[in-house]
């Protein structure tokens, strides 16, 4: 199963990302952004854990099947234990399903990595560290252009609906609503 799909002569086919990486600015400030391949969540992995403990996730349901209600879901303070954990149980579901957004933070070292619904990669921080890491994995750096990709489809899988309920039972959650910016 896979997260996003586009169309290829009438067919709607997987849709995966090169693995590129980009470093510009959103105009607040600077950042990588890559695009993940195959929906793989080792480069988000990777990433968080280059960062110092604790960590905190904070995960964007955007767009629930009944698992849960929309809404930002922040969970504790998390050691790199339990974030490795959270990856294995969940790794599946992360990059087969389109209806969440999910963000790591390490408030130590005020970083910040995002996976967003459309498999794209957002570092905020160590730029130079992410690059790195990165590139362990055998990215390249290239423009931006060459990694946003193109129209596309979101899937949202009822497969997945255990998996999504789950994980809003793995820790004990703070919710808050949505903001406007995190609304599909």
């Amino acid at each position: 199963m896979f997260k996003l799909s586009h169309n290829v002569d009438g067919r709607w086919i997987e849709h995966s990302h090169s693995p590129l990486f980009s470093i510009g600015s959103n105009g607040r400030t600077d950042r990588l952004c890559a695009g993940v391949p195959a929906g793989d969540p080792a480069p988000f992995e990777r990433l968080v854990l280059s960062l110092e403990e604790p960590y905190s996730l904070l995960y964007l349901l955007h767009t629930p099947r009944g698992e849960g209600e929309p809404g930002r879901y922040q969970s504790p303070d998390l050691p790199a234990a339990k974030i490795r954990e959270f990856m294995v149980r969940f790794g599946r579901y992360l990059a087969s399903d389109s209806r969440f957004d999910i963000w790591a933070r390490s408030p130590s070292e005020s970083a910040t990595v995002v996976w967003d619904r459309h498999n794209h990669l957002y570092g905020y921080g160590p730029l130079a560290r992410f690059s790195t890491e990165l590139r362990a994995l055998g990215f390249e750096e290239r423009p931006w252009e060459s990694v946003a990709g193109g129209p596309h489809e979101h899937h949202f899988r009822a497969g997945n609906d255990a998996d999504a309920r789950a994980l809003l039972a793995w820790c004990d959650w703070y919710r808050t609503p949505l903001k406007p910016e995190d609304e599909q």
